[in-house]
């Protein structure tokens, strides 16, 4: 009975203390990438992107109601449903650690628990969980609202769930454990699929109880049935359940003439048919194993009947609902994540393959009015060069140019099996995964983004133990982010490992299955073919979870060793001891800096100023994760400039998408896309391809529109197959301007009148035309400039489809605007309509704690740090160049009043020198003078660094830093030079003239 309640007490404790932790360091809003989808799908019960996460949404919904009409607050509380969960993880780890503890240190299951023994499983315990509470990705993922909390804690239920059960197999009832296993793995996919990893590892711990004859042939077979299980599980149960229902919707729908659903509720009536005959018939025919299976597989229907809620909420037309999916065919493309595409994984092809052929597969079926519809047929295609586990397969040419790089194979080599081991040992594994590990477990230099090199130090693991004879640069070392854990909680795992498989291998090896099915075993499955939008070691949260439970365990093994010289509850106490300071107090007082969002409002006040910086009613394109989904957050949520229509042109080659815009969404009228559903649906002008008729001069959008969608056999070209399709006959597009009307909807104030063109004229990029140019055409054509059309300044330029010319900032968007083309503007996009954008930013612009957080991510310092630098720089330049100097003062001011003097990487610093040279300019000499000093001050600390690199010959020299950095110094010594600064021209001329010589052999060498 002590054993119990202290293990029960100390479980609750830890539980306390982890979710205390999280909720101190918890966003006070919505954080970036997902969470501003998940938060806004949460609140209002909207569909999110694929494969979706319903069991998540309806969740967070229950926090949200925690707000108590508070909007504001909505964030804060689901970002808590995250951290109590992340809590709750942290106790069934402590509680899986002492239960393989206690089957380590007895003999056997009943035997009482010695106090020396029960120091040891509770400081085992205690090590294990406090530890994996302060690393550096489960803490990440805690504090915001994202999938991966409560995935970790469907993880943490199921793996105690089995050692439950293992240590009650023999009494009556103990199967219910399984039962219950299996009803959480079903809700578990309407979280996250990655809890479907642990199949495997519960497989064996079955075999291990209830097996006569154990032996390595049987065990090779349980891990096999294992995996059967998994395969199951996530093709048989999650995927072609509801492709079957498709298919007998289909029947029911194009043949019997039934509506819509009927065929796909019918096939569900049979699966509830089916396992209520197998469970009765194994009842009466006494058959237990048989009755366990059924019994389970129902309950894991039990819990994947959560999608439900997808084709509900979907049919109820809410503003975010990807993909659409109101019906079998759609729901199932929607579960297989068909808008992200298919990786190869056991057979491909390389990266310089050719296509030899390709040919029809099934068919691909879309909704009618009535019936289901042909929308053509999947294309299957063959290639010339081909391998078993294929790598490197694709053939974008940023991708192709890495694989050769990365790999140092010379052009005009093809890449062979060896290149393809090499790339998947070196990237995906050890960049792509161990890194990751290293990051948790021995410690990390910074949050960079480090995917593109295994020496650099951005990106990086680090013990920290040789970094003082590395010279590395202040910017690294004097970072909330460097976090040197001197290794130790690795080396207090390995020990934990290594001891578990000598006293006991078979639990030893459920751990390592468990370890490898969420770490490596994705690694595999996925196949990343590419550098990642952003790093992934999320992903793998669950094998970090796996070598913390060898951290707890390693308190035993220590002890065992210190016995020989102590006696044992002295050692087990100080084992513990030595643990904690060594593992869960070190990880916390290294990574707390670098994780306490508390204070941090970027995402938040971002999203506002894109929003804030459109006019009324207005269009706004984006593109990115980070400049869509905290927008619909802070639109869907807080109801922030709901007539302002955010359109997402990576969803918009969907016909779902485009046909939402056609509809009224909050308080924004639907858009100008006068295009009738059969002109753009599934399989119908999927891409329409550039064939020069050598048309004489621009032509008017709306006639190239009208040409491009037309049905008229005589406005299309005749394949070889004998379909017909539209062309596009030019790429020089012209918009006719009334001057009036533009005035009129207020596009610009009546005293700009004078600048707008006549004719708006732009040459259209692409060789073909996609979806989301199709319906930008459109809109172009029929707005008549009634509704602002803007893009985010964070978008890429090939999506501006050629209209740079007249796009102006606005603050943190482009406003089309028909003025005169400026050709002696080098820069297109640094244009400002600058009077509104001072407005926007001057009056209007939040700044996000930007100078006053804790913390600062690394999207808010690496991607937003230089988009606010950039729109104070540009504002600041037109305001100059259009005479008001006065106000571009004002504007630098507010720059420094409200922005960090901090440099994320050397490019920003190069920007920085023109904020230097205009105060100097506007004879602000105190500040040109700070901000020239405190730029010197990174610049040489990085060119003190490279120099340190290129005496002791270190491949890891950045010659471009280096010549950056000089330009820098020259720059500025320029500025103050010109501005009569004698003494800071004489620091860093001298300095300048020190640098080139230290550096002259590197850079003769790049000129020869």
């Amino acid at each position: 009975m002590q054993y119990k309640k202290i293990n029960n007490l100390l479980g609750w404790l830890c539980f306390v203390i982890a979710s205390i932790t999280y909720i101190l360091t918890l966003e006070p809003s919505v954080s970036f990438w997902d969470c501003g989808e998940f938060i806004s799908c949460a609140y209002r019960l909207q569909v999110a992107h694929q494969p979706g996460y319903p069991v998540f949404a309806m969740l967070g919904k229950l926090f949200s109601l925690l707000s108590f009409g508070n909007n504001a607050k909505v964030p804060y509380y689901t970002n808590m449903g995250s951290a109590i969960a992340s809590g709750a993880t942290i106790m069934f780890l402590f509680w899986t650690i002492t239960a393989l503890a206690k089957k380590l240190l007895l003999n056997k299951r009943d035997e009482e628990v010695s106090q020396t023994n029960l120091i040891l499983i509770m400081g085992a315990g205690l090590v294990g969980a406090l530890a994996f509470t302060y690393t550096d990705t489960f803490w990440f993922s805690a504090v915001e609202t994202i999938v991966f909390a409560l995935s970790s804690l469907c993880t943490a239920i199921v793996f105690w769930a089995i050692l439950k059960w293992d240590a009650h197999a023999d009494e009556k009832g103990a199967d219910k454990w399984l039962v219950f296993i299996a009803y959480v793995i079903g809700l578990s996919i309407g979280i996250h699929l990655l809890n479907l990893l642990t199949i495997p590892a519960l497989a064996i711990v079955y075999f291990f109880r209830r097996s006569k004859n154990i032996n390595v042939g049987n065990g090779i077979l349980a891990f096999l049935a294992g995996i059967v299980i998994l395969g199951l599980v996530q093709y048989g149960v999650r995927g072609y359940t509801i492709k079957f229902a498709a298919y007998f919707d289909l029947f029911f729908v194009n043949s019997l003439g039934l509506g819509f659903g009927s065929g796909a509720f019918f096939f569900m009536l049979i699966i509830v048919a089916a396992l209520v005959t197998g469970i009765i018939y194994s009842i009466r025919a006494k058959k237990p194993t048989l009755n366990l299976a059924l019994l389970c597989l129902a309950f894991i229907y039990f819990g994947y009947g959560s999608f439900a809620y997808i084709p509900i909420r979907a049919t109820a037309n809410p503003d975010l609902n990807n993909s659409h999916p109101d019906n079998a065919f759609t729901l199932y493309g929607y579960l297989n994540r068909i808008q992200y595409g298919e990786n190869p994984l056991l057979f491909g092809q390389y990266y310089d393959a050719t296509v030899t052929d390709q040919k029809e597969g099934s068919i691909i079926y879309r909704k009618g009015d009535t019936k289901y519809e042909n929308a053509g047929k999947k294309i299957e295609t063959e290639y010339s060069h081909t391998t078993f586990l294929p790598r490197m397969y694709s053939t974008d040419p940023q991708d192709v140019q890495f694989y050769k790089e990365w790999l140092r194979i010379p052009e005009g080599q093809a890449p062979n099996f060896a290149n393809n081991l090499s790339w998947m040992f070196t990237w995906q594994m050890y960049q792509m995964y161990w890194r990751y590990f290293l990051w948790n477990f021995v410690g990390r230099y910074n949050d960079a983004d480090g995917q593109q090199s295994m020496v650099a130090i951005d990106g990086n693991w680090t013990t920290g133990i040789f970094d003082g004879g590395r010279h590395l640069p202040k910017s690294v070392t004097s970072a909330v982010t460097y976090t040197p854990l001197y290794a130790l909680p690795l080396i207090i795992g390995l020990i934990g490992a290594a001891y578990h498989f000598n006293r006991k291998k078979k639990d030893a090896l459920v751990v390592l299955l468990l370890f490898f099915f969420t770490g490596l075993a994705i690694v595999l499955y996925v196949n990343q073919a590419n550098v990642q939008p952003r790093e992934r070691d999320y992903s793998y949260v669950g094998s970090f979870y796996a070598f913390a439970i060898w951290i707890g365990l390693g308190v035993i093994a220590i002890a065992e060793s210190a016995r020989k010289f102590i006696d044992g509850k002295t050692a087990a106490l100080a084992s513990t001891a030595v643990c904690l300071l060594a593992a869960p107090v070190l990880l916390a007082s290294k990574e707390w800096g670098n994780h306490d969002r508390s204070t941090k409002m970027t995402p938040h006040d971002m999203a506002y100023n894109y929003l804030i910086s459109c006019p009324k009613d207005a269009i706004l394109f984006t593109y990115g994760d980070n400049d869509t989904y905290s927008l619909w957050y802070d639109q869907e949520v807080e109801g922030i400039r709901p007539d302002v229509r955010i359109v997402n042109l990576s969803l918009f080659t969907g016909d779902w998408y485009i046909r939402q815009m056609q509809k009224k969404m909050n308080e924004s009228d639907p858009l100008p896309i006068t295009m009738p559903y059969d002109k753009y649906k599934e399989g119908v002008r999927d891409a329409i391809y550039f064939n020069d008729k050598k048309l004489d001069g621009p032509q008017e959008v709306k006639e190239v529109f009208d040409f491009i969608t037309s049905d008229d056999k005589a406005a299309q070209v005749e394949y070889q197959s004998g379909d017909f399709g539209n062309y596009l006959p030019t790429k020089n597009l012209k918009l006719t301007i009334n001057p009036d009307q533009v005035v009129k909807m207020g596009v610009v104030t009546p005293d700009q009148k004078s600048r707008l063109a006549s004719v708006m004229d732009w040459k259209f990029p692409p060789n073909y035309v996609t979806k989301e140019n199709l319906a930008i055409l459109d809109i172009l054509a029929h707005n008549n400039w009634k509704r602002p059309i803007c893009f985010t300044t964070t978008i890429g330029n090939e999506n501006l489809i050629g209209l740079q010319p007249y796009l102006y900032k606005e603050g943190f968007t482009y406003h089309l605007i028909p003025f005169q083309k400026d050709t002696t503007v080098h820069d297109q996009l640094s244009k400002t309509n600058t009077m509104v954008m001072y407005n926007n930013v001057m009056t209007k612009f939040k700044f996000g704690n930007f100078k006053t957080a804790k913390y600062l991510d690394h999207e808010s310092t690496s991607m937003f740090y230089p988009v606010m630098t950039t729109t104070f720089t540009d504002l600041i330049q037109n305001l100059m160049k259009e005479g008001h100097n006065d106000l571009a003062l004002k504007v630098l001011h507010k720059y420094d009043q409200e922005m960090p003097d901090i440099n994320p990487y050397i490019d920003i610093a190069g920007r920085k020198i023109f904020l230097i040279q205009m105060a100097f300019q506007l004879n602000d000499v105190v500040l040109g003078t700070k901000m020239a000093n405190h730029l010197d001050e990174y610049v040489t600390d990085q060119l003190d660094y490279n120099y340190h690199l290129l005496t002791t010959n270190d491949n890891t020299l950045s010659r471009r830093d280096v010549q950056i950095g000089l330009q820098i110094l020259n720059g500025v010594t320029d500025f103050v030079k010109e501005n009569n600064q004698p003494a800071l021209f004489k620091k860093f001329d001298g300095q300048l003239k020190d640098y080139v010589k230290k550096f002259a052999p590197l850079l003769n060498d790049g000129q020869q």
